[in-house]
């Protein structure tokens, strides 16, 4: 797929800089402290905890667990795609209330840590937006797909009324073709197993366009934010009509 500006690889490369406190999240994550602040790329601190709590969470939620792409870094917390996506869900009439649980710098074994956590809300709707750093770091891609059944699994286990939908990411070519295609194939792979919704490419038309990148040609800008709240509804407003 051709696209202006950078590449989708050139985008994707700078992802995990992006996420400054990734290793600091990491650390938390094997230490098994699924509550402790992780350190985001502007130097303050987002728990796991608080980034629900802080909300008042309805039965008629959609809870998007993510990474600094749904924390929406860099961005006032209304600009964020999940913020678009309730304005979205409002002018439709529809009763829903987004819940943004995205941390910077989380892998994919962050999220099975949260996930329990997470749960607790009982949302009606979970988008899990996992992947992209495990891809950049270069690790097993079977041990992400693992990751993300294991949170589908707890989904399916401690709230069976949750619908899942699940957000596509790419890897970097730079780590051999084989790695590329296995990294690309788990997501739909997922979602058909599991008989779940699938968002193709969360990044799609954003990734390497410079118009709607932030300066550090990483993050989504306002505009950019759009397109990928636009990428999320085309999947998600079906789900909740």
């Amino acid at each position: 797929m051709v696209r202006t500006g950078r590449t989708i690889v050139g985008a994707l490369v700078l992802l995990l800089g992006a996420c400054a406190g990734a290793d600091k999240a990491d650390k938390a994550d094997k230490a098994g402290k699924a509550d402790k602040a992780d350190t985001l790329e502007d130097g303050s601190a987002l728990s796991a905890s608080s980034a629900l709590s802080a909300q008042s969470t309805p039965v008629h939620s959609v809870v998007f667990l993510g990474t600094s792409l749904t924390a929406g870094l860099g961005l006032d917390p209304d600009n964020a795609f999940p913020a678009v996506v309730q304005r979205k869900i409002d002018s439709a009439g529809l009763k829903y209330t987004v819940v943004n649980a995205g941390v910077s710098g989380e892998s994919s074994a962050g999220a099975v840590r949260r996930i329990d956590w997470i749960l607790r809300q009982r949302p009606a709707v979970l988008i899990i937006e996992t992947g992209a750093n495990d891809g950049l770091r270069g690790q097993d891609p079977d041990s992400l797909q693992a990751n993300i059944q294991r949170v589908i699994d707890q989904v399916r286990r401690h709230s069976p009324t949750t619908r899942i939908i699940l957000a596509g990411m790419e890897a970097l070519p730079n780590l051999g073709a084989e790695y590329t295609r296995h990294f690309r194939r788990i997501y739909p792979a997922l979602a058909a197993a599991n008989h779940i919704q699938l968002i193709p490419f969360l990044l799609d038309g954003v990734a390497g366009v410079d118009s709607l990148n932030q300066q550090d040609g990483i993050h989504p800008n306002e505009a950019g934010a759009r397109v990928v709240a636009d990428n999320v509804w085309r999947v998600l407003r079906a789900d909740l009509k």
